[in-house]
């Protein structure tokens, strides 16, 4: 059977349903790639279980962290914070051969490709803001006045950085770098965060967009020549078209949220080659 480039995210396996998900998780290839993008777990020990767990079936995982990741909840014995925290998972997604956003972008060379496949951290500046809000501050002052408040606000620490939205200028800058000595390059991009504000836009609760992203990816699909991007974070799976570019929410979310669908969650979504219901008309 020929490899396939596959995506998935949100697989949050604190949750024994979603943790027995993985379990059950397997290639149809031995060859098949998978990309995860982000929010694997809170727990250093679960993250770490779940992508050896995925490194050992798939011939490679990419994994681009989610906000989950970056928590320092008080349960977990591994009490790192902000840019310590997640260099200490680069470091473990090494160790497990896992492609990092710290590692040389691997190149796709199977149908679809070669593209080359390009794991993000960049985090969010609360620039989705609602509309009327100009700022950061008044921001955050209607999202509690509103009573929705992102777990960020509590367990994500930026450390060294000042705030969450400087850490996000700072990767910015750096990912900037990197995506630009490519070139003219094919790509597909992964981010946890979505890439454009619109894709916000179906939230229930509108204040929660602020913590999805930035406006200063706005472009990145087109500048980075991208042939999909692979995003998470919503819990809304989904695709949706910009410019012509797919863009795929690939999240699998919480137990409650697709037994409310009446389903089990879906496997992981197949982003190369393209499959024919995904092409553009």
């Amino acid at each position: 059977m020929p490899a396939v480039l596959l995506a998935i995210s949100d697989l949050h396996v604190a949750y024994a349903e979603n943790r027995q998900f993985v379990q059950d998780l397997w290639p149809d290839s031995a060859d098949d790639w998978l990309l995860v993008a982000g929010d694997v777990g809170e727990k250093v020990a679960d993250i770490e279980w779940a992508l050896r767990t995925l490194a050992d079936r798939f011939r490679t995982v990419v994994w681009a962290p989610g906000n989950h990741e970056l928590w320092t909840p008080k349960e977990d014995p591994v009490q790192l914070r902000g840019e310590e925290r997640y260099r200490y998972l680069v470091e473990i997604c090494r160790e497990l051969g896992v492609v990092t956003p710290e590692d040389p972008y691997p190149v796709w060379d199977g149908e679809g490709g070669p593209v080359t496949v390009v794991p993000l951290f960049l985090l969010y500046d609360y620039t989705f803001r609602m509309p009327g809000l100009e700022t950061k501050e008044a921001s955050l002052a209607n999202a509690y006045d509103a009573g929705v408040v992102c777990t960020d606000e509590f367990l994500l620490h930026p450390d060294p950085y000042p705030s969450r939205d400087a850490w996000c200028a700072a990767r910015l800058e750096l990912t900037r770098r990197r995506l630009d000595a490519l070139g003219d390059r094919p790509t597909v991009l992964i981010n946890h965060f979505p890439l454009v504000r619109e894709v916000t836009d179906i939230l229930l609760h509108p204040e929660f967009a602020q913590w999805c992203g930035t406006v200063h990816t706005a472009d990145w699909h087109t500048r980075y020549h991208a042939a999909a991007v692979v995003y998470g974070h919503l819990h809304i799976p989904r695709v949706n078209r910009f410019d012509g570019v797919r863009f795929e929410e690939v999240s699998v979310g919480y137990p409650r949220e697709w037994k409310r669908r009446g389903a089990q969650p879906k496997g992981p979504r197949q982003i190369l080659p393209v499959p024919d219901g995904a092409r553009a008309a």
